[in-house]
């Protein structure tokens, strides 16, 4: 296949497809096992949606209605673009009995419009306005994957995890801040098997990159020298400049920044209850206290709830490192990640988001095979015994000292499995 992200080959036969997948699907659901025939970014959707402990015969729920709905939507800042979603999306949906549907960064859905009778159909499995469509919800789905993997995405029929959802097949990208480059949402087509074609991704694909370009151009200009920026790699302890001044955050509100920078579209109480404390017995009062004086802190009107969020950007080092990388520029982001996230932070979502930029650098690094790269991550405190790394050092520039040090580490490997090629983001 051209293109992993892609539902069918071109000239591939959809019938016979749709018949591979469905055995595939039934094997994963009774042995756990995925055929080959399936997509890698299936297979790994599948098995995300196990362990979230998705069942084939779930369905989606409503989270918001009526008028938390609303209020919700109206705040949201896709909300500013959803006059050029429709312009652009509209007519496709309803031309061709489709629908377009715009989730949020948790993959609930804002808004789905389109063609009335495929409305009425998608209504019985509650793909509708205010349900919640992320992978650990309903399994396998294009905004929801979209979402998780941060890639345009088309699933086909039974690549759906659920089943009630298999007759449809759908499209779906994400939409960035093009500020901090945070994940806002998705948009999504929807409708049957024809929106498999190529076209259908890079259309959606195409509406993003528009969605993100009017955002750019709504977005009102920054003061110069005014803009929150938050400095939390290779720290313990994160920087803050607000308004001319510099704060050292003590490592709780650390932690609660960085996250809260990372979610402009805000987190409730409870998501940020489990985000930050690993034990679960913490009560509600304790995060309460702690937002309360981060508040009090960042000054009036930065910090708000329901859900909790910041009211400006905060540029930050990791966001910065993230953009770079997505924009496949290796060097600029080596030269911008000073090391691993809050390193002492155990905060569970603090944890994957060090492992996730980490985890990303690396890969880039070892891909790009330059050799000057390679070597300042190898000879960091957090790549020393980075088996990986050495490896791909060695390939591209075999010193002396180079083949020494991987020596050792394989030694120490073979002797101690388990204790070579740590991540920086452990």
């Amino acid at each position: 296949m051209t293109d992993p992200w892609m539902a069918l080959e071109p000239g591939a036969d959809p019938a016979e497809r749709v018949r591979v997948l469905r055995r595939a699907h039934e094997t994963f659901t009774t042995a756990g096992t995925v055929p080959r025939p399936v997509r890698s970014v299936v297979a790994d959707s599948w098995r995300r949606s196990a362990r979230a402990g998705v069942g084939p015969d779930g369905a989606a729920s409503v989270e918001l209605t009526d008028g938390d709905l609303g209020a919700y939507r109206a705040e949201h800042p896709l909300a500013r673009v959803m006059p050029l979603v429709r312009e652009l999306m509209g007519p496709f949906a309803s031309d061709g009995e489709h629908l377009l549907a715009v989730c949020d960064a948790h993959g609930r859905l804002l808004w789905v419009e389109g063609h009335p009778a495929t409305r009425r159909r998608a209504d019985r499995m509650n793909f509708v306005p205010g349900a919640r469509w992320a992978e650990t919800a309903v399994g396998t789905n294009a905004p929801g994957t979209a979402v998780a993997v941060d890639r345009p995405v088309q699933v086909f029929a039974a690549e759906h995890f659920i089943r009630q959802v298999q007759p449809w097949t759908c499209a779906a990208a994400p939409v960035h801040d093009p500020r901090t480059g945070q994940v806002l949402g998705a948009v999504d087509i929807t409708g049957g098997d024809d929106l498999a074609h190529p076209h259908s991704l890079g259309f959606v694909q195409a509406v993003a990159r528009a969605a993100e370009s009017q955002l750019t151009l709504l977005a009102p200009p920054r003061p110069v020298g005014e803009a929150p920026a938050l400095t939390a790699l290779g720290r313990d302890e994160a920087g803050l400049r607000l308004a001319g001044r510099r704060f050292a955050l003590s490592r709780r509100h650390s932690e609660l920044l960085v996250l809260l920078a990372s979610h402009p579209e805000g987190l409730t109480g409870d998501e940020l209850l489990c985000a930050v404390y690993e034990d679960e017995s913490v009560p509600p009062v304790t995060l309460r206290a702690e937002l309360a004086r981060l508040r009090r802190l960042l000054g009036p009107g930065l910090l708000v709830s329901r859900p909790y969020r910041l009211t400006a950007p905060v540029e930050s080092d990791v966001a910065l490192v993230e953009r770079r990388l997505r924009a496949g520029a290796v060097t600029a982001a080596a030269a911008a990640y000073t090391g691993p996230l809050l390193p002492a932070s155990r905060a569970p979502a603090v944890v994957r988001v060090r492992r996730r930029l980490a985890d990303g650098l690396r890969a880039a690094l070892i891909a790009h095979r330059d050799p000057d790269l390679l070597s300042d991550w190898a000879h960091a405190p957090w790549g020393e015994d980075d088996l990986e790394v050495w490896r791909a050092l060695a390939a591209v520039r075999p010193t002396a000292a180079v083949r020494a040090r991987l020596t050792a580490l394989e030694s120490e490997l073979a002797a101690e499995p388990g204790t070579c090629a740590r991540r920086a983001a452990r």
